[in-house]
């Protein structure tokens, strides 16, 4: 079909993992030398995956770690050749994938852009006009002469984004390296993919974040155990991709309503939602049950009909870090929001994940609320409003 752009055909990948090591350079020569065959096995990261995406389609990798799917990603950017099967893609291939590849840290900042602009195929010409809007975008006016070892792992992120996003491509393939950004250069993130949705660019994306699936993937592929469980609908995938966790949960935290799955590492219990004059508040107590660098905690709330009305976390709207949890903390979270609710029943997800994007305690249903009105809107939300009139003549 001329509208397909990408076609996997029945690709597999392995690995060979060796089961001696040669730690010493004695070790290597005496290897050669010992008549006992070496021992290996082979990692089925892939197994005959199929699937198409389509021109100016916005198209989501799913699936837990350790499912293949940044392996898949690496085979579509041609960084692995597939063991069998074949990848056929049409247009010009930008991937996203490792970001800052090729940066040199012993170079300025401003060095770094002039050698990576150049392995992007820009001319210097062509770098002095987009300079300082790179600069721009990355907020590091201030630190362009300094040496990138001296950068933090963000900043070196926000320069390569700003770098990598320059380059023109039909098809863009972007793996979930944006994590590492803070809430400001996330946001500048989603932006540029709601400009590249808007644009028809065709887009491959892998990601954790299922709120972030849904909001710009057309339809998304879940990967588990190394091969296709599902394709198709957006929400229908990100739904069968929290099925997977559902019986991960220890026994001890399971309650009787809603859908519930995590680690562990981060218990909610006594979960509560209540409606107090013009706020809605949610409270949750939590136990750590393991020592945790940061934990990035959310609230959803849908209403009745399953609709969502909105969802955030705390990076999303700049409230308080969760970090350095030491096992055996208790907490009580409490979220304050206005209440801007219309007449109805409201349902509250509250999330728990840790910085690299590993589901902590997700808890769908936890909670709900109603809210009782005699002035009421057609929609889900009504905003407190005045109107007034200005009698003329």
């Amino acid at each position: 079909m001329d509208d397909i752009v990408i076609k996997v055909d029945g690709v597999s990948k392995n690995f060979v993992l060796p089961h001696e090591k040669v730690s010493t350079v004695k070790g290597l020569f005496t290897q050669i030398y010992k008549k006992k065959k070496k021992s290996s096995e082979v990692q089925h990261a892939l197994k005959d995956i199929n699937f198409e995406v389509k021109q100016g389609e916005f198209f989501g990798i799913v699936g837990r770690n350790g499912s293949g799917k940044s392996t898949m990603l690496k085979i579509l950017a041609g960084i692995y050749q597939p063991t069998r099967g074949a990848v056929k893609t049409r247009g010009k291939l930008v991937p996203f994938i490792e970001l800052g590849v090729g940066f040199n840290p012993e170079l300025t900042g401003k060095e770094n852009v002039y050698l990576n602009g150049a392995m992007l195929g820009f001319s210097v010409k062509d770098i002095d006009a987009m300079y300082n809007e790179i600069v721009t975008f990355a907020e590091l006016e201030r630190f362009m002469d300094q040496k990138l070892k001296n950068y933090s792992s963000g900043m070196q992120v926000r320069l390569a984004f700003s770098m990598a996003i320059r380059s023109e491509a039909d098809i863009l393939l972007i793996d979930e390296v944006l994590a590492v950004g803070d809430a400001d250069f996330q946001r500048k993130c989603y932006e540029y993919f709601k400009r590249l949705k808007k644009n028809k660019t065709t887009v491959v994306f892998v990601s954790h974040d299922m709120g972030a699936v849904r909001e710009f993937c057309d339809r998304a592929v879940l990967i588990e155990k190394n091969e296709v469980k599902s394709i198709g609908d957006t929400r229908q995938i990100t739904e069968e991709y929290s099925q997977l966790f559902m019986d991960e949960l220890p026994a001890e935290t399971s309650e009787p309503t809603g859908k519930r799955w995590g680690s562990g590492s981060v218990q909610m219990k006594h979960v509560k939602a209540s409606v107090e004059d013009d706020y809605v508040r949610v409270r949750a107590t939590l136990d750590i049950k393991d020592d945790l660098d940061k934990v990035i905690y959310g609230v959803h709330i849908n209403s009745q009909d399953g609709g969502e009305i909105t969802a955030m976390n705390n990076r999303m709207v700049l409230l308080p870090d969760m970090a350095d949890l030491q096992k055996g903390t208790k907490l009580t979270l409490e979220w304050k929001m206005l209440n801007v609710f219309n007449d109805g029943k409201y349902f509250v997800t509250l999330t728990f994940i840790d910085d690299v994007a590993n589901t902590l305690d997700w808890w769908i249903d936890a909670t709900s609320f109603t809210v009782k009105r005699v002035a009421r809107s057609t929609t889900p939300i009504l905003p407190p409003v005045e109107a007034t009139f200005n009698k003329e003549g």
